[in-house]
């Protein structure tokens, strides 16, 4: 589970995908069934936040000193450093059982996205869910991307801690089945339908 420690948070505003996931998002979560929310790959700590002022029991890791830092003075006792070199939470989280794990933007940035998954399963209790939105590829958007010449900016090698893995709904629902998910829901997520800027797929343990 290897991402960019450190990807820079220069306050504890949400980000630009946050104004268009948040509505999709919420409407994959109920308070009755989605008990323990974790969000791995938290950030500067907003979703998890928000998610608390909804009423939702949320926390979040990272491995951001400086994210988790920021989402801190919100709420102290719901964030921490997530040790990428181990696979294991931190010690606060240990004994808490998880019913749902949100990460959003997160698994376009890593190297071994299958290992992400397979940690996320691991600590999921045994009817859990999985809430992930990357941004969405597909043969239209791809196309046009083409036609007006825009990979080198989408892929851009100079992008400190940038995308590193491309996602369109069949890859991404494929690496969940393949770890043992079975997929729950899709949404498109930004722009008109098969142009979305994101997407976000949901996935339970059968």
């Amino acid at each position: 589970m290897t991402i960019y420690s450190d990807y820079g948070f220069p306050d504890n505003e949400p980000s630009h995908a946050f104004h268009y996931l948040k509505a999709p998002l919420l409407s994959l979560l109920n308070k009755n069934k989605n008990r323990c929310i974790l969000d791995l790959g938290c950030g500067n700590g907003y979703l998890v936040n928000y998610l608390i002022t909804e009423g939702f029991n949320a926390y979040g890791t990272d491995a951001s000193e400086e994210g988790i830092k920021m989402a801190k003075k919100i709420n102290k006792d719901r964030f921490f450093i997530q040790d990428l070199s181990t696979d294991k939470l931190p010690d606060g989280l240990q004994k808490l059982s998880f019913d749902t794990i949100i990460s959003t933007e997160v698994i376009e940035h890593l190297y071994d996205p299958e290992a992400f998954i397979l940690f996320c399963k691991k600590i999921l209790n045994n009817k859990g869910e999985i809430i992930i939105s990357t941004p969405y590829h597909g043969y239209l958007k791809n196309l046009l991307m083409s036609i007006f010449n825009k990979w080198d900016i989408h892929f851009s090698p100079r992008w400190r801690g940038g995308h590193i893995k491309f996602w369109s709904k069949a890859t991404l629902s494929k690496l969940l089945s393949d770890s043992g998910f079975t997929i729950a829901a899709f949404k498109g997520c930004g722009r008109i339908p098969y142009f979305w800027k994101s997407m976000i797929v949901k996935a339970k343990i059968p």
